[in-house]
């Protein structure tokens, strides 16, 4: 019995969308091991700065006694917090994890400075106990006065406002910090052209930010910091500074990024082009600032519509209306 043609031309087609079938797989499961892989590495070089800066911090520590009489209550309750925070990291590259701590979460996370995924699983954890603890909390304060579709109802929406407290909260803290950006980064350029100009190395003078000028820059020397620890546990010079331009979607950062690793990579004089960037920043500066002062400017003339024109009113109109009255009522008299 011979077949179709057709029936031929078919299961050949058949056979074929499934050895592309096949194929396609077997890419997305290599392309997902690749991810996989890039991620785990990401972590422990993020452990490992952390390890690294916890190390120096307990050196630089002393008082023996003091550890030794707070040993035992933060034992039990540090136990109990490290197990929950191991349980988020477990979590994060689980569906669930992934729903709950999203890409924009991520970026939130890292705006705020937080980049290893110890920050990150407690942020999950955080975002898990509000959803649980804030309805049975509300549930137990309404549950006697509220009933029915009602009660059903605000248990839901103080589930959903403990699912989004956490995130309201770092919203408003990387809102800040992006503002601390946008308002450092001229000084940022000045402190290095002058540790430029006077010898230094772009190591020495990223170093020189973190440890003596804190105070001035209260972001970016953060965020300089975690920098070095990057590059001290391993990653190359770009990639530590990686984060820092894409983080703030800020162009100028971007720039000064690019500077930055260009001058490692091939060295040179920077100063010049330097100052040629900070005048750059401070007239962008200038022109925001202009424009504040006009909006603040427009928003006052509402405030003294409000305030100052009664009292002038009152100032100015008052004796007159009050001669008129006087005269109206020695009239009827």
């Amino acid at each position: 019995m011979t077949m179709q043609p057709n029936y031929l031309i078919a299961l050949a087609l058949g056979l074929v969308a499934l050895a592309s079938l096949l194929i396609a797989g077997l890419l997305i499961v290599r392309i997902a091991a690749a991810r996989r892989s890039d991620r785990m590495l990401m972590q422990a070089l993020d452990e490992r700065a952390l390890q690294n800066a916890v190390a120096a911090a307990a050196r630089g520590t002393d008082g023996a006694q003091g550890k030794q009489s707070t040993s035992a209550p933060a034992s039990g309750m540090g136990g109990v917090f490290e197990r929950f925070v191991h349980t988020g990291v477990r979590w994060l590259d689980t569906p669930i994890g992934r729903h709950i701590v999203a890409e924009e979460d991520r970026r939130l996370l890292e705006q705020c400075g937080f980049v290893d995924a110890r920050t990150r699983g407690l942020f999950l954890i955080a975002r898990i106990a509000g959803a649980i603890v804030l309805p049975l909390l509300v549930g137990t304060i309404a549950s006697g006065r509220i009933d029915g579709q009602r009660y059903v109802m605000l248990v839901v929406v103080a589930m959903v406002c403990g699912v989004m407290i956490p995130k309201v909260v770092l919203s408003r803290r990387a809102a800040a910090r992006r503002r601390g950006v946008v308002d450092e980064l001229p000084m940022l350029v000045d402190l290095l052209r002058l540790l430029q100009g006077v010898g230094l190395s772009l190591d020495q003078s990223l170093q020189v930010m973190v440890n003596d000028f804190r105070g001035i820059l209260p972001v970016l020397s953060s965020e300089l910091e975690i920098a070095q620890r990057q590059f001290a546990a391993g990653r190359t010079r770009e990639q530590s500074l990686h984060r820092l331009a894409s983080s703030y979607e800020n162009e100028d950062m971007q720039a000064v990024v690019r500077l930055l690793i260009q001058v490692d990579r091939h060295g040179g004089a920077v100063q010049e082009p330097l100052k040629q960037f900070g005048d750059r920043l401070r007239e962008t500066r200038r022109a925001m600032l202009r424009e504040r002062i006009g909006r603040m400017t427009v928003k006052m003339t509402g405030v003294m519509i409000l305030t100052l024109l009664p009292a002038l009113m009152i100032v100015t109109a008052g004796p007159g209306v009050l001669s008129v009255s006087h005269s109206l009522k020695a009239m009827k008299r």
